[in-house]
């Protein structure tokens, strides 16, 4: 296994426990846009398995996962943008 291959797992993983923690904040802090940012890494997560294993997904598909994830990702960041200028 090459270098490069070691380091997409490792950063899937990484992937992986932001996704668990961005439930956690959800649950314990009530916070909307972290469950966007869990779907988000939820979607990276899977986009890069497809990639890391080959798997046989059409190019528009995976292509269209990537879209979807920069979407919630732009919600979320909005939605936070919006929590913070709330007046306390």
């Amino acid at each position: 296994m090459q270098a490069s291959d070691l380091l997409q797992l490792a950063a899937t993983f990484l992937e992986i426990v932001i996704t668990v923690f961005a439930v956690l904040v959800a649950l314990k802090g009530k916070k909307t846009y972290a469950w966007f940012i869990a779907m988000t890494f939820s979607l990276f997560v899977i986009f890069d398995l497809i990639r890391i294993f080959s798997l046989p997904v059409s190019e528009d598909l995976h292509a269209g996962i990537f879209l979807l994830a920069c979407v919630l990702m732009l919600y979320s960041i909005w939605t936070m943008y919006l929590d913070i200028e709330k007046p306390r």
